[in-house]
Formats: C-alpha cells, sequence, structure tokens
C-alpha cells in the first residue's frame, strides 16, 4: 500500500520585477499604453454619448420614445453593471491573469454597446446598457493592474495617471460625435443615436488586434505558480528591447524576490490582508477614490442644468460649454503625471486636491455674489478641473500600486465600486439643490461642500499616502506569496529560476 506525501512547493528565487523596472521606454510600452488605455476613452465617450441622446430617445422620431424618467434608468443600468463587473471581473483578473480578462472584458463591451445601437425598446436598451457597462467596470480592475505591472517604476504615475486622464479625450470625442450625428438637419433622428453606438464598438475593434501582441504580466506569472511562463515573457520582451537598439543594465542580485506561487488567494485572505493588515492604506485608498467621485458626478452631472437653469443657455448650446471643459480635464493629467514621478505623490496629490478645493470655494464664493457668466463660469470649472482631473487619476494609480500583486484586481475594483456609489449619491444630491434656477444658496452651499471634500482627501493623503514614486511594486507591497510573508517557507530552499 502506498501513501501520498504531501510536500511544500519550492520558493523560486527571482529578478523578474527589477528586471521590468530597469527597461527603457520603447514601443513595447507604446504599444501596452496605446492597446489597454483605451479603456478610459470608451468609458468617457459612453457616458457622454447617453448624456447626448437622451432628450433624443425621448421622441417618438427616436424609434424608442422612452420617458424623461427612462433616460436616468438608462444611467442607473450603466451604473450597476459597472459595479458587477468590476466585482466579478476583478476577482477572475487576480486569478486567471490580466492578459485573458482585458481581452474577455473588451470583447463583453464591444458586444454590450453594439447591441445598444441595435435596441428595439426600452427593456432591450437597459439589457444592452448593462452588458457594455459589465465590459467597462471589468476593465478598470484588469488594466490597471496590468499597465502597472509592465511599465517601468519611473515611470508608472506619469503612464497611470495620463491614461486614466483620458477618460475626457473619450467624453470629447463623443460631444463632437454628437455634434454631427445627433443634428438632425445632417443625419435622420432614428439612425443617428444608433450610430453613435457605435462609435465605441469600433474603435474597440481595432483596438483589440493591438491587444493580441501584448503579453501576460510576468509578475502575475511568478507569483501564480507560472515562473518558467513568466521567464519567457521577460526574455521576449528584453530581446524586442535589444533588436531595437535598447541598452539593458545588469540588474543588482539583492534586488531578488522569493516567491511560492499560489494559483488563487481565498476572498477571506483577501478582506484580511486590506483590512487588518493594511487599514492606513484601506482608509486613504477609499478617501481618495470617494472623494473625488463625489466632486466629479456632483458637478458634471449637474453641469448642463447649472447652465440652463441659471445662465439661460439653451439646451442644443450646452455641448459648447462641455468642449473647453473636457480639454481641461484632459490637459491636467497629460501636463502634471510627470510631476507624480519627479516630486512625488504625497505632494502632488495634496497639491492637485488642495488647488482643486481652492478653486471650487472661489468660484462657490463668485457664484452666491451673481458675479459669473456661463463663460466665466465655464472658465473656473475647465481651471478647476485641469487639478481635480489630474488628483482624480492619482486616486487610481494609488489603490492600484500600493496593495500586494495577488490582490491587485480586486482592490481596484472594491474601491471603484464604493466610488461609483459615492459619485451616484452626489449627482442626485446636486441636480436637487440646483433647483429652478430662482435661488444659488442651495447649490452654493453644495460647492462648499465639494470643496471641503476635495481638501479632505489631499489631507488624508499627505497623512497617510505612501512615497510610492520610482519604486518597484514589489517594495511598496511586498507579494502575498512572498517568503517574507510566508515564513513557513524557508528561504535556503530556494532555487534560482529567473535570473
Amino acid at each position: 500500500m502506498s501513501t501520498t506525501v504531501q510536500t511544500e512547493p519550492e520558493a523560486v528565487r527571482s529578478l523578474i520585477p527589477a528586471r521590468m523596472d530597469r527597461l527603457p521606454w520603447t514601443r513595447f510600452h507604446w504599444m501596452v499604453v496605446t492597446g489597454l488605455g483605451v479603456s478610459w476613452i470608451l468609458d468617457g465617450l459612453e457616458i457622454q454619448l447617453v448624456a447626448d441622446v437622451g432628450s433624443i430617445l425621448t421622441e417618438e422620431e427616436s424609434g424608442l420614445g422612452i420617458s424623461p424618467a427612462s433616460v436616468g434608468l438608462l444611467a442607473s443600468v450603466y451604473l450597476i453593471g459597472q459595479v458587477v463587473g468590476a466585482l466579478v471581473f476583478g476577482r477572475l483578473t487576480d486569478r486567471l491573469g490580466r492578459r485573458r480578462l482585458f481581452i474577455m472584458t473588451l470583447m463583453i463591451y464591444l458586444i454590450g454597446s453594439g447591441l445598444a445601437g441595435l435596441s428595439w425598446n426600452l427593456e432591450s436598451f437597459l439589457v444592452f446598457r448593462f452588458i457594455a457597462g459589465m465590459g467597462i467596470g471589468g476593465e478598470y480592475a484588469a488594466i490597471n493592474s496590468a499597465i502597472d505591472e509592465l511599465i517601468p517604476a519611473k515611470y508608472r504615475g506619469r503612464v497611470d495617471i495620463a491614461v486614466n486622464g483620458t477618460y475626457w479625450g473619450g467624453a470629447l470625442l463623443g460631444s463632437l460625435g454628437a455634434l454631427v450625428l445627433l443634428n438632425p438637419d445632417l443625419v435622420p433622428m432614428a439612425w443617428g443615436w444608433r450610430i453613435a453606438f457605435l462609435l465605441g464598438p469600433v474603435l474597440g475593434l481595432v483596438i483589440i488586434y493591438i491587444r493580441r501582441h501584448i503579453p501576460e504580466s510576468p509578475r502575475w506569472q511568478l507569483t501564480h505558480g507560472y515562473a518558467d511562463e513568466a521567464e519567457k515573457t521577460v526574455e521576449g520582451i528584453e530581446k524586442t528591447v535589444r533588436e531595437r537598439g535598447g541598452e539593458l543594465p545588469e540588474v543588482d542580485e539583492s534586488k531578488a524576490i522569493e516567491v511560492v506561487g499560489e494559483r488563487s488567494i481565498p476572498i477571506l485572505r483577501v478582506g484580511r490582508i486590506m483590512f487588518q493588515e493594511y487599514p492606513r492604506r484601506s482608509i486613504l485608498g477609499a478617501t481618495m477614490m470617494v472623494t473625488q467621485s463625489f466632486l466629479y458626478n456632483a458637478i458634471f452631472f449637474s453641469y448642463a442644468l447649472v447652465l440652463h437653469n441659471f445662465f439661460d443657455v439653451p439646451h442644443g448650446s450646452v455641448a459648447l460649454y462641455f468642449i473647453p471643459f473636457a480639454i481641461g480635464n484632459l490637459l491636467g493629467p497629460l501636463l502634471l503625471g510627470p510631476l507624480f514621478d519627479t516630486l512625488g505623490r504625497r505632494k502632488m496629490i495634496l497639491a492637485t486636491y488642495g488647488l482643486a478645493a481652492v478653486v471650487l470655494a472661489l468660484a462657490a464664493v463668485l457664484f452666491q455674489a451673481g458675479a459669473l457668466t456661463a463663460v466665466t463660469q465655464t472658465v473656473l470649472w475647465c481651471v478647476c478641473f485641469f487639478f481635480a482631473s489630474a488628483g482624480a487619476s492619482s486616486a487610481y494609480l494609488t489603490v492600484s500600486e500600493i496593495f500586494p500583486i495577488e490582490l491587485r484586481g480586486q482592490a481596484i475594483a472594491f474601491f471603484f465600486c464604493i466610488a461609483q456609489l459615492a459619485g451616484a449619491g452626489a449627482s442626485a444630491l446636486y441636480a436637487s439643490l440646483v433647483g429652478d434656477g430662482s435661488d444659488a444658496g442651495p447649490l452654493t452651499i453644495g460647492y462648499f461642500l465639494g470643496a471641503g471634500l476635495m481638501l479632505t482627501g489631499g489631507l488624508v493623503a499627505w497623512f497617510l499616502g505612501i512615497n510610492a514614486e520610482r519604486q518597484s511594486l514589489e517594495d511598496i507591497a511586498d507579494p502575498v506569496t512572498s517568503v517574507k510573508r510566508r515564513g513557513a517557507v524557508r528561504a535556503e530552499g530556494a532555487h534560482p529560476a529567473a535570473h
């Protein structure tokens, strides 16, 4: 009679994280940014399209003729889809890998958004919007994880912030497209909104070809028991760099890590690590995500109402005021992003959140005094959100890099969901504060509330933040599978597997 002896898996000593962080910037990294960064463009496009087509869909000539209340329901269902998608696919990207999920979630989005343009009634439209929302929600978790793990440490901050900021490039694209497609003098009303919902899928089909060439995160492979595959992945990336003339310096052996790969971390253990082992970081992530989401949803979704009710801007002209607003939001992350890698995370988060709060408070004072016009109000929003947009993008960067790799996707998903819920509450609150435009008092108080919350977010980041600039992800948070953390695995049992 034979017996099977259970043995502890051997630890693997690897320089893979250090090798990835010492890479020079190459076309490979541009491919990663282009192929993965489109997610935020698609989300911005989706949100803006629904905002623009809302009034069109209430017309019988549109082919749907839904009620105004149902337009708000479309936005809510998309939000619920995002929350569900983030939670489901956030878990899966930590279990199955970044690459599988960033292909899968993009396909789900393409199907949902494409079918939305073929909707025949409200019920079908709601189902398709939910599917599209699930795809985008899953994208946030899978894509942020992949970008941070594939981009060298010295570029990680600016790249992540710039990519998150491209949401506003998508919103701008949606707004410009709407000016043409939703103009009944140019495109029949029954066709314009349907064509608009195909803009995202057309862009996505181009991007999915690029994503096919993006490898799995070697960091994920290493920590999940695929050390040999991780080695091959890094060797392939290094070969590409050398073929294009890039120089690869030697890596210090002292930077090696030792891990015992695990295919999956139980969900209860994930919760214990986040909230018992890293409680300060959890407070930091929650505060930053909630405060920026509250501000954005409060201002963005009441923007058209403010312009129309207080400044008598016709509904058809609101899009023209949105364009400079979107440009300011896009430029902030692009121009300020590099400073997060040079001046540092904590300084820049406090500065961006704080300056956004100051400008918002100034706007509140002038708004209450009746000293603003539609143009000057828009100028102040552009300045405020130039800083706020960079700060909001840094919130996603923060929750992505301060937790261990094995639960990164789930951490992003969790904080994304609570931010979305806070944002939903803010949009409903501020819509009620606008009223009929006869009394600026309630909305002024709301603006001061938003400014106070942003300042709070910046101060929390200053006192609880992590100096993560130019630091390896493994130095910021030990992998759950590392020998140092596991303790039960003796370091002397390790064998070299990747050099």
